[in-house]
C-alpha cells in the first residue's frame, strides 16, 4: 500500500564532490611505523597511533611531567586492585622516583597492603569462604589494623599516617613491599576514606566506629588541603575506584570552593575496567568545568597502569 505523505527520496538528486575538496580526519602521514623486534620503549611509544586512547594517554603523561616541573600535587586516588595485582612494587617505584605526591585510597586497600607488609600474601577466595564462616574472620589483619588506628587517634593522626607509623614501628618482614610503609619513610601523605560496613576489619572484636571516623575526618581535611593546590598544573588519578574515591574527591573539591579557594586549570583522569557515572562526571567532567581537562581509560589495570608508569618515566630527568 503506497504512502501519500512519505515519497521515496531520489537518489539521483544527490550531489558528490571529490574526496580531494573533503576534510579528513584520518591521514597517511600520521600513522606511526610499526615497532621492531629489540627496539627501546619510545619506539613502542612512538608505535601507537596518534588517535583515541593512545593520543590521550600520551598527552596525559605531557601533562604529569608538566605538574612535576611545576612542583603541582601528583594525586594518585586508587582502590585495592592495584595491590591485589601485584602492582605495589610500582607505585613503590614511582614513590620513590618522586612522580607521586599523595595518595587517597579505601579501606580495601589499607588492609589488603598491611597483609602483604605482615605475610607476603592477601586476598582471600570470597565464593570459597563467605558461606561457611570463614570470610574476613582474619584475627592479625583485624586485630593489628584496628590497634593502629587506635593508636593514631592518641597521636593526632589520620588513618594513612597511623597505619604508616604502626608499620615503621612493627617491623613485619616484608615492610619494603608495603606502600604505605614507603610513603610513610618518604613522607609522602596517605589518606584513608572507609565506608563503615565495607571492610572486614569494622566487625573484628577491636573496631571502633567513633576511632575510624575520626581519623577518616582528619584525613578527609587532608586531601582537601592537597586538593587546594591543583590549580594551574596539578594532577588527580582515579585508579580503580567506581564510588567512594570519586565522591570524596568531588566534596574536597566542594570544600575548597566553599572556603573561597578557587580551583581551575587542573587535570583528572580515571583509569578503571568499566566506564562509570560518578568517576566520569565527578572526576573528569565536573571538576574541571573552569579548565584542565579530564581523560578516562578503560582497560584493565594489569595492563593499563604498567604502561602508564613506563611511559611516565621517559619524562624522568
Amino acid at each position: 500500500m503506497p504512502y501519500p505523505k512519505y515519497r521515496p527520496l531520489n537518489k539521483k538528486k544527490l550531489k558528490t564532490i571529490s574526496i580531494t575538496e573533503r576534510s579528513s580526519l584520518v591521514h597517511l602521514q600520521d600513522f606511526p611505523r610499526p615497532y621492531l623486534p629489540g627496539a627501546d620503549f619510545k619506539s613502542f611509544i612512538d608505535s601507537l597511533p596518534p588517535y583515541f586512547a593512545a593520543k590521550d594517554l600520551r598527552e596525559l603523561t605531557d601533562l604529569l611531567g608538566e605538574a612535576r616541573i611545576k612542583n603541582k600535587p601528583i594525586i594518585w586516588g586508587m582502590g585495592a586492585h592495584l595491590v591485589k595485582l601485584g602492582l605495589g612494587p610500582l607505585v613503590i617505584d614511582l614513590m620513590q622516583r618522586g612522580w607521586i605526591s599523595a595518595i587517597a585510597t579505601n579501606g580495601a586497600m589499607m588492609i589488603h597492603d598491611f597483609e602483604i607488609a605482615l605475610a607476603g600474601h592477601t586476598s582471600e577466595d570470597v565464593a570459597a569462604n563467605l558461606l561457611q564462616g570463614n570470610y574476613g574472620n582474619t584475627e592479625e589483619t583485624g586485630l593489628f589494623l584496628n590497634l593502629a588506628l587506635k593508636e593514631g587517634l592518641t597521636k593526632n593522626m589520620g588513618a594513612g599516617e597511623a597505619v604508616g607509623y604502626y608499620l615503621i614501628q612493627a617491623k613485619l618482614p616484608h615492610l619494603e613491599q608495603s606502600i604505605l610503609f614507603n610513603a610513610y619513610k618518604l613522607n609522602i601523605p596517605v589518606t584513608i576514606h572507609p565506608a563503615i560496613g565495607t571492610d572486614f576489619i569494622h566487625y573484628h572484636p577491636m573496631f571502633s566506629g567513633e576511632i575510624t571516623g575520626a581519623l577518616a575526618e582528619k584525613d578527609f581535611y587532608l586531601l582537601a588541603s592537597i586538593v587546594s593546590e591543583l590549580s594551574q598544573g596539578g594532577v588527580f588519578l582515579n585508579i580503580g575506584s567506581a564510588v567512594i574515591l570519586p565522591e570524596v574527591f568531588l566534596k574536597a573539591v566542594a570544600f575548597c570552593s566553599a572556603l573561597g579557594i578557587s580551583l581551575g586549570e587542573f587535570h583528572t583522569a580515571v583509569f578503571d575496567f568499566n566506564r562509570h557515572y560518578r568517576p566520569f562526571e565527578n572526576v573528569c567532567k565536573r571538576p574541571v568545568a573552569r579548565g584542565g581537562k579530564g581523560f578516562y581509560f578503560v582497560g584493565h589495570h594489569e595492563v593499563m597502569i604498567p604502561l602508564l608508569a613506563a611511559m611516565i618515566l621517559t619524562k624522568q630527568t
